[in-house]
């Protein structure tokens, strides 16, 4: 299988190597891309990858800007350390997206659900990259609808449009509600971005996910950061990172 890969950090890059080799020992690495537009550089040559494995924070900026930069005609596996891109994923060429540390199990997964594709494709004697990848589209999920957690001595249930943000300190999730009741949640930020609807929360930072209810403003701020102004005070100041300003902006126009 002829691969491309698109990741700026060197021992995910290993990483992914190694596990690729495990699962298919004929695996050609045709090249390793640390930028968007290096990317699109090496893309616009015309290669043929048969698939892309592509890391969505990259050194200057969204891999999604390679889709608007340039045709990119291969299925494309996602790899991040978030999964607040989820859904814009799969708007794209996208068939899998892992999260990091990328497991061998996870990974030997989406590479059986691209064979099961083009199995599909195969044997309707009509197997086309362009219609195979126009074909995928991200199912149906069902998301949460409220929360489980503690008050004092005991557990009670928070339906989730009662609340503004979660937020980690000191190795603890907190959930807020809109009345700025701060509860423990007993998970992490990671299994609580999945279950929420990613439409209405945005994984603003590490600390940080907050609804979309809960925004009331947005201005810039250092380094090219944007501030998040909310319903009320939280304990920090919400802030975007540069590198993530654009995705946010699009996540708040719809």
């Amino acid at each position: 299988m002829r691969v491309l890969i698109i990741e700026d950090e060197a021992p995910a890059f290993r990483r992914l190597q190694k596990i690729l080799e495990e699962l298919i020992p004929d695996v050609e690495i045709l090249e390793v891309l640390d930028s968007v537009e290096s990317a699109v550089e090496w893309i616009k040559q015309g290669i043929n990858p048969e698939l892309i494995f592509m890391d969505i924070q990259l050194s200057d900026g969204l891999s999604f800007e390679i889709f608007e930069q340039t045709s990119v005609h291969a299925p494309v596996i996602f790899t991040t350390a978030f999964d607040e891109y989820l859904l814009k994923a799969f708007k794209v060429n996208g068939i899998d997206y892992l999260l990091k540390p990328i497991k061998t199990q996870e990974l030997a997964q989406s590479l059986s659900k691209l064979d099961q594709l083009k199995t599909i494709f195969a044997s309707e004697n009509s197997l086309d990259i362009k219609e195979l990848l126009s074909s995928i589209s991200l199912k149906g999920k069902e998301y949460k609808s409220r929360f489980l957690v503690k008050q004092g001595s005991k557990l009670i249930s928070i339906p989730v449009n009662q609340i503004a943000y979660f937020y980690i300190k000191g190795g603890v999730l907190f959930l807020n509600t809109f009345n700025n009741e701060r509860l423990i949640l007993d998970q992490t930020m990671d299994e609580t971005a999945k279950q929420v609807d990613p439409k209405m929360f945005y994984r603003a930072n590490r600390q940080y996910l907050i609804s979309f209810d809960f925004i009331s403003a947005i201005e810039r701020y250092f380094k090219g950061r944007i501030l998040i102004k909310t319903k009320y005070a939280t304990e920090e100041n919400i802030t975007v990172s540069e590198e993530k300003a654009t995705d946010f902006k699009a996540w708040l126009n719809g």
